[in-house]
C-alpha cells in the first residue's frame, strides 16, 4: 500500500485529489495539508510515501515545504498550474522527485505517484522539455551585473539611470545589455526583458 500525503491549499482540489486516489487499491490518503508548513508537520507525524505537493500556497509555499520534507523519507511530487522555469527549477533543486501539472489525466498522476514511490522521476511532459532546455542554457544564464541590469530595465530606467543606480558608466549598462542580448537571443530591451521573464531570470 502507498501511503500518500495531499498538499493544497485549496479544500475542493484536496478533497478531489484525496477521492481520486483513493478508489485505487494500492493507493491510501493518509492525510491532507492546507499550506506547506502543515505538509512538513503532517509528514513528519504520518510517515507518507509520497506527498503530492502544491507550489503556491499561504505561510510556507510548497518549494521551502518540499526541501523541510525530502530528508525525512518521503518522495515529493510537486502538483501546480505553473510551469515556468524558475518555478521548475526551484522545486527540482528543493529535492521535489516530480513535477506533474495539474491538468495531468487521473490515469497518468496515478501512475506518476505509483512510479514516485518506487524512486523514479515523474515529469510532465512540457516540464521535461523546459528542463532539458534549461540545462542546455545554463553556461548561457546571465552575471549577477547582467541580471541586475536586466531587472532596471525591466522597470523602465534608461540606460543612464541603471548606470546612476548602480554605480556604473553608462558604456558599462551598454556592455552588459549586449551581452545579456546575445545570452537570450534578441536584439532589443524590450524582447530582453519578455524573454528574460519567461526564463525566469528576471521577476
Amino acid at each position: 500500500m502507498i501511503r500518500v500525503l495531499v498538499v493544497d491549499d485549496h479544500p475542493v482540489v484536496r478533497s478531489g485529489l484525496a477521492g481520486m486516489l483513493a478508489v485505487e487499491d494500492d493507493l491510501e490518503v493518509v492525510g491532507e495539508a492546507a499550506d506547506g508548513q502543515e505538509a512538513v508537520a503532517l509528514a513528519a507525524e504520518l510517515g507518507p510515501d509520497v506527498v503530492l505537493m502544491d507550489l503556491r500556497m499561504p505561510v510556507l509555499d510548497g518549494v521551502a515545504a518540499t526541501a523541510g520534507i525530502v530528508g525525512t523519507g518521503p518522495r515529493v511530487v510537486v502538483l501546480t498550474t505553473y510551469d515556468t522555469d524558475a518555478d521548475i527549477l526551484r522545486a527540482v533543486e528543493a529535492g521535489a522527485t516530480g513535477y506533474l501539472l495539474k491538468d495531468t489525466p487521473r490515469a497518468v498522476l496515478v501512475a506518476g505517484v505509483r512510479a514516485a514511490a518506487r524512486g523514479e522521476t515523474v515529469l510532465a511532459p512540457s516540464v521535461a522539455t523546459r528542463l532539458v532546455s534549461s540545462v542546455r542554457t545554463a553556461a548561457e544564464r546571465p552575471s549577477a551585473r547582467e541580471a541586475e541590469v536586466l531587472a532596471l530595465v525591466a522597470r523602465g530606467r534608461s540606460n543612464a539611470e541603471v548606470g546612476r543606480e548602480l554605480s556604473i558608466t553608462e558604456a558599462t549598462v551598454k556592455t552588459h545589455l549586449l551581452r545579456a542580448f546575445a545570452k537570450l537571443g534578441v536584439a532589443d530591451r524590450t524582447a530582453a526583458v519578455t524573454v528574460a521573464r519567461e526564463r525566469g531570470w528576471i521577476t
